[in-house]
């Protein structure tokens, strides 16, 4: 395994930088401004995408497709570095097309979609034009599962009519979200993997209503996490993403690189926290030192730096094992840093806010924002549990297959009076 950068992604770590430095970093004050006042999308972010685009910082998260110049793809180890540095600024991704939910869906689409599906919604979400979301947690049901899903999709004649409720689906208070893939139960007596399908759901659809704006830990996201009700849908049964029944498998092929997505932005998050924690810890004095001169903060300072690096290295083995073996061959890997990654975030950013005092818990930082989407991305794509249900039931299968006993390192009293005296 060799993580060092290639000479290509070592010019776009430079170059996207360089745009965040001259860009992005100085429209936050006006983004914040704007978002306050209810403007969404801020004024700046067109703007800002269309200089990205002639830049070449445009879909650099993406697999092969026709719109690709020969040899410009970037794997998932490439990806990392520069998904770090977005992350950096959680509204920036957008500029790069690089957003999450709409990275997992064009992904969907370029694997799954028809000529006519593609050319529709997929060419312009690769255009940045349109926003997009994606419906699968429910309220009624413990979506952790995602056999429980209930929503109905049930044919009639050419269409499908879509009925039940979705919560927590991020970006449909974007005004410019115009998709809806949604995931619901096509067969009910199916066999649990093999009930349900995906369908395309365009946003202006009669009886889908966005009812409300849920917050994030009383932190409302302007483009929406939002709950979403489905009345009698009514699309065409071209509407329907891959094949029916297989929505299951779908769901799982988006997750595994969102997952990792999620992951690379948040080594970004933690990166700036410890930045801005050595930065105070510089700065103050308490008790006649500085913050940093005191044992407890020198231990925060150092332990986050260690984590951070520890944390950073698990992705890039999630990558590499992507990019060489597959999305089925990296899930241990992927699940492993799925509950690594956040739990170090709350953990970095509690320090730093820590060491910020009353300022940290305020919005004149980033650091009470950044914690609270660490503690939920304890949820996103898969809660702790589930994921740590899935490492553990894998380790135990592979110990299981060792022809070796562990046990004959251990002393009890029986071994003692085995071999030679």
């Amino acid at each position: 395994m060799d993580f060092g950068y290639s000479s290509r992604v070592e010019d776009l770590r430079t170059r996207l930088e360089a745009f965040m430095e001259q860009h992005v970093i100085p429209a936050i004050p006006a983004w914040e401004r704007e978002v306050a006042a209810g403007v969404y999308p801020p004024s700046m972010i067109e703007p800002l995408k269309q200089e990205a685009k002639a830049l070449g910082l445009w879909n650099l998260f993406l697999p092969d497709l026709e719109e690709h110049e020969p040899g410009t793809k970037l794997s998932n180890l490439d990806y990392a570095p520069l998904a770090e540095i977005m992350g950096r600024v959680f509204w920036a991704s957008e500029l790069f097309n690089c957003n999450a939910p709409d990275t997992g869906n064009m992904e969907l689409l370029h694997m799954f979609a028809t000529a006519e599906q593609r050319e529709r919604w997929l060419t312009p979400l690769l255009d940045g034009t349109i926003r997009s979301c994606f419906a699968m947690t429910e309220p009624e049901v413990a979506s952790s599962d995602a056999t429980n899903i209930n929503t109905r999709i049930e044919r009639d004649g050419a269409h499908y009519v879509i009925t039940g409720r979705k919560w927590f689906i991020t970006g449909a208070a974007d005004p410019r979200c115009k998709l809806c893939i949604c995931l619901g139960v096509t067969d009910e007596d199916g066999e649990p993997h093999a009930r349900h399908s995906m369908v395309l759901v365009p946003m202006d659809s009669p009886g889908l209503h966005v009812t409300r704006n849920l917050p994030i830990m009383h932190h409302t996201a302007p483009e929406g996490h939002c709950e979403v009700v489905f009345e009698n849908v009514r699309v065409p049964t071209d509407h329907l993403l891959g094949e029916k029944g297989k929505g299951f498998a779908l769901a799982q092929a988006r997750l595994g690189p969102g997952r990792i997505h999620h992951c690379m932005r948040s080594i970004g998050q933690c990166e700036l926290a410890l930045e801005l924690m050595c930065k105070r810890a510089r700065e103050r004095e308490a008790f006649g030192k500085k913050l940093h001169e005191h044992g407890t903060v020198a231990e925060w300072i150092a332990l986050s730096r260690m984590e951070i690096d520890q944390a950073r290295l698990l992705v890039l083995r999630a990558a590499w094992l992507i990019d060489k073996e597959g999305n089925r061959a990296a899930r241990n890997d992927v699940s492993m840093i799925k509950v690594v990654v956040p739990r170090l975030q709350t953990r970095v950013i509690d320090r730093a806010m820590q060491v910020y005092g009353a300022m940290g818990l305020t919005p004149d930082t980033p650091l009470s924002f950044l914690w609270s989407w660490g503690r939920a991305l304890q949820f996103i794509d898969g809660p702790d549990e589930v994921h740590l249900r899935g490492v553990a039931r894998r380790e135990i299968k592979l110990q299981a297959t060792h022809r070796n006993d562990p046990s004959r390192y251990c002393t009890t009293p029986e071994r003692l009076m085995e071999g030679p005296q």
